[in-house]
C-alpha cells in the first residue's frame, strides 16, 4: 500500500494534487488506515500512472476521467482529437513565428533565432550534394512515410499551399518517369 506522501514523491506531484484528484473522483484511495490515513493500492498507483500519462498529452482532468474506465475506441478518439488540436495550434504558432521572423529580418536581428527557412533548407540539400533526382527521392520517401508530416514540414519552412501542391505534383509525376 502507498500513502499520499509516497505516491506524491514517486510521481512528483504535490499532496494537494492527490487530494484534489480524490475530490473530483479521479483517484480515490482504496483504503484508510486505522489512523484514517489514505492508502493506495497497486491498482490505484497504476491508475495514477495513467492519469499522469494522459496529463502529459494535455488532456483536461474531465477528459481523463471520461476515458480512464472507457473503451479503447473512446481513448483513441479523444487522443486523435487532441492530436488534431495540437496540429492546429502548431500551425498557428508557425504562422506567428513567420511574422516575427519577417519583422526581425527587416531589422537584421535574426542572428540568434533557431529557424530553418526554405532558402537555407534548399542550400543545405545542395551543399550536401543532393541533385534534383536525390531531392525528388527525399520528397517521395517523405510523402510515402507521411503525406501530412511532409506537408507540415514544407509549411514550416515557408512554402505556400500552391507551392506545396506543385511539389507534391512534381513528386508524383517525376516518379512515373
Amino acid at each position: 500500500m502507498y500513502t499520499v506522501g509516497k505516491l506524491s514523491k514517486e510521481f512528483g506531484l504535490s499532496r494537494t494534487t492527490l487530494l484534489y484528484y480524490e475530490e473530483v473522483g479521479l483517484l480515490v484511495p482504496s483504503e484508510r488506515s486505522s489512523s484514517n490515513y489514505r492508502l493506495y493500492s497497486d491498482e490505484d498507483r497504476k491508475r495514477l500512472l495513467k492519469i499522469c500519462r494522459f496529463r502529459q498529452t494535455g488532456l483536461s482532468l474531465t477528459e481523463i476521467n471520461d476515458i480512464l474506465d472507457s473503451s479503447d475506441s473512446k481513448l483513441t478518439s479523444m487522443l486523435e482529437s487532441r492530436l488534431d488540436n495540437l496540429n492546429k495550434e502548431i500551425n498557428t504558432l508557425r504562422n506567428q513565428q513567420n511574422v516575427i521572423i519577417s519583422i526581425l529580418k527587416n531589422r537584421k536581428l535574426l542572428k540568434k533565432t533557431r529557424y530553418m527557412n526554405r532558402e537555407s533548407w534548399t542550400e543545405l540539400l545542395e551543399t550536401t550534394g543532393l541533385d534534383e533526382r536525390a531531392r525528388h527521392k527525399w520528397h517521395l520517401e517523405f510523402e510515402k512515410m507521411s503525406a501530412e508530416a511532409h506537408r507540415d514540414f514544407l509549411e514550416q519552412i515557408g512554402f505556400s499551399d500552391a507551392e506545396i501542391k506543385k511539389i507534391k505534383k512534381w513528386v508524383l509525376e517525376y516518379d512515373e518517369k
